[in-house]
């Protein structure tokens, strides 16, 4: 069934459906930090940087950035100076391709593990890699060694486009999950013979995780949790352990997905969007074998990013989902209700906000995309 559109362009309305969406502001320009917008939050800029794409924080609360070109940074937490990160691998940097998420491993206090994704050329064309790496922060120059590669998209091929490559460990720290995209081919996603289109669940180590939905069948299948999807750019565990997907649709059908074992998720055969030019797809309808969007958007959103909070200084929040709105130029919140969607409440930030995170005093921090690239960081007003 095709959920409300939100309407993103000038003022924002309420629409009149039975799970009406809230408009938290008019079409504002970029944000500030002057809080007289009505946002339940106050708007701080605290750094700027040239293409954003990922971030995180270390559990010390340094944070790490990375750049699509390729460069990575540390943010110290007290003094807000940043450094460049030396070793990192070579990125293939055109169009949606580059340097991409960026976590610190589930051991990090011990090993200083960090794990990264980054678009890679070789035989075929490009395609996503991840790879670890031990952070070294003991001198002027930090530095990742021993880098490794543990995973790669399959196959590689022509474009640059829809990549995805967003990291998740699992709650019990044993799993790493990372969404694959479709490449912008589309039919590949429906394929298990490949991981184009799909979420995969491996070991810490990249290989396929025992208990995968399809272990038995070997090869890149075994490493395969659930596909049919387009571009999930999002990825993130809630408190309560489900796990869920933010994704770019066509023309249209942006999805927030609850990401279950062995489910379809229909693309390119189902969608609550329409193609590109305006051919049509089939919405996601009960029964079609299909999972269905716990929400979608039309028009789109193009939602960039995912966070599930969790902290105490919204504590009315937690819970709840923010995804990134790139075309949108928006947070969006949408509350969650164990594996249940709710209303969702836009606040229009006049910029395409790429990555959402949640920093260690629980506050809630943004990159906006290539262009205007600042850090911010929001606080309750």
């Amino acid at each position: 069934m095709k959920s409300a559109p939100l309407a993103l362009a000038g003022l924002v309305a309420a629409l009149a459906t039975a799970c009406a969406d809230t408009a938290a502001s008019g079409a504002l320009g970029p944000a500030t930090g002057e809080g007289d917008r009505g946002f339940p939050f106050v708007v701080e800029e605290v750094d700027q940087f040239d293409e954003p794409w990922a971030m995180a924080f270390l559990p010390e609360g340094d944070l790490l950035i990375t750049e699509r070109s390729g460069t990575l940074h540390l943010r110290d937490a007290d003094t807000g100076e940043r450094v460049e990160v030396g070793g990192t691998p070579a990125v293939a940097d055109s169009g949606q391709s580059g340097l991409g998420d960026v976590l610190p491993g589930p051991s990090y206090a011990e090993d200083k593990m960090v794990y990264l994704s980054w678009a890679e050329a070789g035989d075929g064309g490009v395609g996503a890699a991840v790879g670890r790496a031990r952070l070294e922060t003991g001198d002027d120059e930090p530095s990742l060694e021993d880098l490794e590669v543990i995973w790669r998209q399959t196959p590689k091929t022509d474009g640059d486009g829809h990549l995805s490559h967003r990291l998740a460990f699992s709650p019990d720290g044993e799993h790493l999950f990372v969404s694959s995209g479709d490449k912008q081919l589309g039919d590949p996603a429906q394929d298990t013979s490949n991981t184009l289109g799909t979420i995969v669940r491996l070991t810490l180590d990249g290989d396929p995780a025992p208990g995968n939905p399809m272990a038995d069948a070997g090869g890149v299948t075994a490493e395969i949790w659930s596909w049919g999807h387009r571009n999930p750019l999002g990825l993130e565990f809630a408190p309560d352990g489900t796990l869920w997907s933010s994704e770019m649709g066509p023309e249209g059908g942006d999805e927030l997905n609850l990401v279950e074992a062995g489910s379809n998720y229909g693309w390119p055969e189902a969608s609550n969007g329409s193609d590109y030019g305006g051919g049509e797809i089939p919405d996601h309808d009960e029964g079609d074998g299909y999972a269905a969007p716990a929400r979608s958007w039309t028009p789109s959103i193009s939602p960039g990013s995912l966070l599930i909070y969790s902290g105490d200084l919204f504590a009315d929040w937690q819970g709840d989902a923010f995804l990134g709105a790139l075309s949108g130029e928006a947070l969006v919140r949408v509350g969650l209700d164990g594996e249940s969607a709710g209303d969702a409440e836009v606040y229009d930030l006049g910029e395409r906000i790429r990555a959402v995170e949640e920093g260690p005093d629980g506050a809630i921090w943004l990159l906006e995309d290539e262009g205007a690239g600042r850090l911010l960081r929001l606080t309750p007003s």
